[in-house]
């Protein structure tokens, strides 16, 4: 069963395996300091909410999902399978979001689709059933593995803040594609997911530093208004994960 980061410990305890097993991360936490835990609802309203915010800003993104999830309440699938296109345009989704949304109601309404039991399946069988639904697309998947049901070892290849820390903290000459992220990522499994979140950290460090923290790519901006709470040093954890016996 794949590991889950339900709690910030278990971000943090990650976090120092990832270290003790791969000596090159050491450098990157020291930059990026220990990452907040990001954590979203899960099911079709979390879905729905990351779907709703594909290409925006945080800004437009949270101003339109506000409305949507408003005029629905409760946000079920069912309600929104039967509602018209019409009245989810007037709230501000495009017309290909109205279809990926629609489309994701029916596939839940006829137990095709089963959001929930994502979290337990290996991460690129879990990312796949995502992908192959209309409209969703590997970001897409692999927000929803993340931070909706705090899956271990997804892994977002096609992320461009990412990909742009990857590059800078392996000292590569390009930004890696997301065919190139797979194999880069392989000596963190099972715990892609736990570094997933410390490159995301180390890259707004690295970005803070050079002053230019607002330029991120607008696909990841909507996750990026984050609660961060007070975060204890990784030290001790690390320190831990390296003695012999320990366990990961």
């Amino acid at each position: 069963m794949p590991l889950h980061l339900n709690t910030q410990a278990d971000l943090e305890t990650a976090i120092a395996a990832l270290v003790a097993q791969d000596p090159r991360l050491e450098p990157i936490l020291e930059v990026a300091g220990m990452p907040a835990l990001r954590r979203r609802d899960p099911g079709f309203a979390g879905l729905s909410a990351i779907i709703c915010g594909q290409q925006l800003s945080t800004a437009s993104a949270a101003a339109i999902w506000a409305r949507v999830s408003s005029a629905f309440d409760p946000f079920h699938h069912d309600t929104l399978r039967r509602v018209g296109a019409g009245r989810l345009g007037r709230l501000g989704l495009s017309a290909a979001k109205i279809k990926t949304v629609k489309n994701l109601a029916r596939e839940i309404a006829a137990e095709r689709l089963n959001l929930d039991v994502l979290a337990n399946q290996d991460a690129d069988a879990a990312h796949h059933t995502l992908t192959s639904l209309h409209g969703i697309g590997p970001w897409t998947a692999d927000v929803y593995l993340l931070f909706c049901l705090g899956h271990g070892d997804a892994w977002p290849a096609g992320d461009l803040a990412v990909q742009e820390a990857v590059k800078i903290g392996l000292g590569l000459k390009t930004r890696p594609t997301p065919k190139q992220m797979a194999p880069l990522a392989e000596p963190w499994r099972p715990l892609r997911g736990a570094a997933a979140h410390l490159w995301w950290s180390y890259y707004r460090a690295t970005k803070k530093r050079e002053g230019a923290i607002g330029g991120e790519p607008k696909a990841n901006a909507a996750l990026n208004k984050m609660a961060v709470a007070k975060r204890p040093s990784a030290s001790a954890k690390i320190a831990a994960a390296k003695r012999p016996g320990s366990k990961t």
